[in-house]
């Protein structure tokens, strides 16, 4: 990270040494180099324990990745970044409508056969991450399941989340896997209008879909970590967070850009 994007961030981190209500011992290791080493390894795609040896330990890499994806600490600081880029962009911080989608991504050895499936369309064996995102394409939710539940049952458990998350949304766009009883449900249980964007049969070849493309594009964003191109993770907890952690470096990017070298 550069020292501007350091700035970003270090605001939204919990306080040093809060293990316990008691305080905890100091933190030995720089929390920036902590950071370095997380998005190091969302980007390259690599092991734990195959982090280079000028960052910290990968015991303690991990043991803060991990702490930090049950408290919460990955999803706020993402909820953080996200409504800094809207109001930068001149939206206002909720967004009011959103498109979901679904994209399966083949599993690792590591991933158990209890918390993988085989999704029979994709012929991908693994998990599958379903997300909405608001009109610009920043993730508002994301939720991991097996590959083979169907789309309009993981968007039951996603639109659910979706509207715990954000009273303000009304509208959501969705493909036509999402048609049927969902539509209903998600208007008369959740107040979601939901809008199927049908593709047309006639047309041949590629076509670039009304609001469905915001979407993909997300999903394009997401390959660019190749921590996400296969599912490595033992917990999908732990896939959702490396979801959180290669957005939070877009939007730090988007707010604090690299510098380009001369």
């Amino acid at each position: 990270m550069t020292d501007a994007q350091w700035a970003i961030l270090e605001p939204l981190l919990p306080p040093p040494g809060n293990r316990t209500s008691r305080g905890g011992r100091p933190e030995k290791h720089s929390r920036r180099r902590i950071l370095d080493a997380i998005f190091y390894l969302v980007r390259a795609g690599l092991a734990w324990r195959y982090l280079p040896g000028e960052f910290p330990p990968w015991q303690t890499v991990y043991g803060f990745f991990r702490r930090w994806r049950k408290d919460g600490t990955w999803r706020r600081i993402h909820d953080a970044l996200r409504e800094r880029v809207r109001v930068a962009s001149g939206r206002k911080p909720n967004p009011t409508a959103a498109i979901i989608d679904s994209q399966s991504v083949r599993a690792a050895s590591t991933v158990g056969k209890d918390s993988r499936g085989f999704d029979g369309g994709k012929k991908v064996n693994g998990r599958k991450r379903h997300i909405a995102v608001d009109t610009s394409g920043l993730l508002l939710v994301v939720l991991v399941t097996i590959a083979s539940i169907q789309d309009r049952d993981g968007g039951l458990r996603l639109l659910a989340l979706l509207r715990e998350q954000f009273s303000t949304i009304r509208l959501v766009w969705a493909d036509g896997g999402y048609a049927g009883r969902l539509v209903g449900w998600a208007k008369k249980v959740l107040n979601l209008t939901v809008e199927i964007v049908k593709r047309n049969d006639d047309v041949k070849g590629f076509k670039l879909l009304p609001r469905r493309w915001v979407v993909e594009r997300t999903f394009a964003w997401l390959f660019t970590s190749r921590r996400l191109v296969h599912d490595f993770e033992r917990e999908p907890a732990n896939h959702e967070a490396m979801v959180h952690l290669s957005m939070i470096l877009l939007m730090t990017r988007r707010l604090a850009p690299t510098p380009k070298k001369a």
